[in-house]
């Protein structure tokens, strides 16, 4: 290996990392405040890339139907859980965000999807498809199931995960779709082509780390956040309602993965399926983090993503093996070393 390609090995790996440490951030978030290893985040990543490409092509893509199927789903979840509490104003809620909203988004898609009106409409419209659908399974899979053990928990996750497997098959079909690049530009810097989708990832990364800092530092919600995850019982004592924490805490991880897989549309061909990958490697830099530091996620999905595009060119075809065999000496450590701690509830 010579430099040149140590370096454009050292570019794939930074740019994967990026997308990883996204999606491991969520993760993490999700994690820290439900106790939920959401292992459908990787859904989010590929729904968003598919619709992203289907408004490309100036077609209607099915994202619409599956949030109005999830938010229809979501009000009866919640006025069944919570009967002996519905208010009118909580109906009125219910009726506006899982219902009015879905239908307006549904309205608003099928008349600017023909219009082909750029990438940056087609985003925006991805991203606020994909968006709302955190809470509503937060709501429909987990608020029920909230002082069940994390394992409960996880079964739950693969549950969903594999629900929406199912309906991407059914909704986008089996193909594989990539989509346009944020910037056609490129220039070098010596031996190394760099890319201007390369460069929009890295931005935009930067920007929405630096986003969710001051979110968790600044705010008062982030603050509240922060509280449920080190301690959900005195949170609860304080007054921070618990049930909210989580769908904000889905919400984000929706919105994050609904930018990875703006970012990642033009990088790979996305399939039904993909996200699943993702958020495993995702996962991955989320346990060398301790499911608990954000900044250490963040080198670690680094670290990752540098891996994975070094095991892509030494052994291609066990890359995918050799980034999960990652997590065995840390898991190893851990058990070894780190000191148990009961869980809270």
């Amino acid at each position: 290996m010579d430099a040149t390609i140590f370096l454009f090995l050292l570019q794939d790996g930074i740019i994967n990392g990026a997308v990883y440490a996204l999606v491991a951030i969520a993760l993490v978030l999700v994690f820290a405040v439900t106790r939920v290893i959401f292992v459908p985040q990787g859904e989010f990543v590929a729904f968003a890339a598919l619709t992203v490409a289907a408004l490309e092509n100036g077609n209607m893509p099915s994202t619409p139907w599956l949030l109005l199927a999830l938010g229809a789903m979501a009000a009866v979840a919640e006025v069944v859980w919570h009967f002996r509490e519905i208010t009118l104003r909580r109906l009125i809620r219910i009726a506006l965000l899982d219902l009015a909203l879905p239908i307006a988004l549904l309205l608003l898609t099928q008349a600017l999807a023909p219009l082909k009106l750029g990438q940056l409409v087609n985003i925006l419209l991805a991203v606020a498809l994909i968006t709302p659908m955190g809470p509503m399974l937060y709501r429909i899979a987990f608020e029920p199931l909230a002082h069940s053990s994390v394992l409960v928990l996880l079964m739950a996750a693969f549950g969903v995960h594999f629900s929406l497997m199912g309906l991407g098959l059914l909704f986008f079909g089996p193909e594989g779709i990539g989509t346009k690049p944020l910037s056609d530009a490129s220039f070098s810097l010596g031996s190394l082509v760099v890319t201007g989708q390369s460069v929009a990832v890295l931005i935009v990364t930067a920007v929405l780390l630096v986003l969710f800092a001051l979110f968790f530092g600044r705010t008062l919600l982030g603050k509240a956040l922060r509280a449920c995850s080190s301690n959900r019982i005195g949170a609860r004592l304080v007054g921070i309602p618990t049930s909210v924490a989580g769908q904000f805490s889905f919400a984000i991880a929706a919105l994050l993965g609904a930018v990875s897989g703006v970012l990642v549309g033009p990088l790979m061909t996305v399939f039904y399926d993909s996200g699943f990958l993702i958020g495993l490697k995702a996962f991955v830099a989320a346990i060398i983090g301790g499911l608990v530091s954000y900044p250490l996620t963040v080198v670690a999905a680094l670290g990752v993503g540098f891996a994975e595009a070094l095991f892509s060119f030494w052994a291609s075809n066990f890359k995918e093996v050799l980034v999960f065999t990652l997590i065995i000496p840390v898991l190893a450590w851990r058990s070894l070393y780190a000191p148990h701690v009961e869980d809270a509830e």
